[in-house]
């Protein structure tokens, strides 16, 4: 049998995350992830490719929406001088034209105070920018959704097992271990059976599962495969130090895990079919099997 053992918001497209062990998932995915953005003056996303500090800015935010936290406290200099900035956040304040990924969206800015915070912080002119209500994002795949400011489909699932694999490939390359920060996940899954992907036992407990699942419950909700999770540069970085460590984990998913339709993949993406209320040890059952596209 597998469960959820972990979820992880990340309230800030490119900040650090933050687990808990009981969220609400919404149709465009676990409830304010991705929510908020932060760009350049003229509007394009700010990300760990180009700033890899974002990982140190730490972002909290209460259930109903409406208070922010950014904690930078640990930051770049290690000097604790940036703190922690407090915002309420405002739904009301002008649009701005934001670009993510080459497509033109809205964004309500939240305020010159973060904007000030965040480019002392990341040394580059910067605005917080939050999704609108209007927002009408419908992201591609197998399984289309909503998703507010996420790469792409609205949750990215990895299992424990797909990890020990490439942990087991990096470790018989003499490369270190990497734990599951580095890829970002929505929601983590593990099984109580063996992760020797040459074991014949469930399915569902073998290393890239999640390739194939094409229909999963987990607890009262519902999610629908979208996409393979296409790996960039974004795992390069250490999610403690905002430290880019290259040429690891790229290197070694390039030799065993290139999608058919290219790049290298890890983990999977998928869309809300039923929402509902998501926590720690809730069981996964994979109720609908497909091929990977690999």
């Amino acid at each position: 049998m597998a469960n959820v053992v972990d979820l992880i918001c990340y309230p800030v497209k490119g900040c650090a995350g933050a687990s808990t062990s009981d969220a609400l998932l919404t149709p465009a995915g676990l409830a304010h992830d991705r929510s908020f953005m932060v760009i350049s003056e003229n509007g394009i996303f700010r990300t760990q490719r180009r700033h890899p500090r974002l990982a140190l800015i730490r972002p909290a935010i209460g259930t109903d929406g409406t208070r922010l936290t950014l904690d930078a406290a640990h930051g770049a200099d290690g000097t604790g001088r940036f703190g922690t900035l407090c915002l309420d956040v405002t739904t009301s304040a002008p649009r701005r034209d934001v670009d993510l990924f080459g497509t033109a969206f809205q964004g309500i800015d939240q305020g010159d105070e973060a904007a000030a915070w965040l480019s002392e912080f990341l040394g580059a002119p910067s605005r917080l920018v939050r999704v609108p209500p209007e927002h009408n994002r419908i992201t591609d795949g197998l399984t289309p959704g909503p998703s507010g400011y996420a790469d792409s489909s609205a949750v990215h699932l990895l299992s424990r097992a797909s990890l020990a694999l490439l942990n087991q490939r990096l470790a018989e390359r003499g490369a270190a271990i990497l734990p599951m920060n580095r890829f970002r996940p929505n929601i983590v899954v593990d099984s109580h059976e063996d992760h020797d992907h040459d074991s014949g036992g469930d399915p569902a407990a073998l290393p890239h599962a999640e390739d194939r699942a094409r229909r999963i419950s987990l607890g009262g909700t519902e999610l629908g495969y979208a996409k393979l999770a296409v790996r960039c540069a974004v795992t390069l970085v250490e999610q403690e130090t905002g430290a880019r460590r290259g040429p690891e984990p790229l290197r070694t998913l390039a030799a065993y895990r290139r999608a058919a339709s290219g790049g290298v993949v890890f983990g999977a993406k998928f869309s809300v079919i039923t929402p509902g209320k998501l926590s720690v040890g809730d069981e996964v059952v994979i109720q609908e099997w497909g091929d990977a596209d690999l």
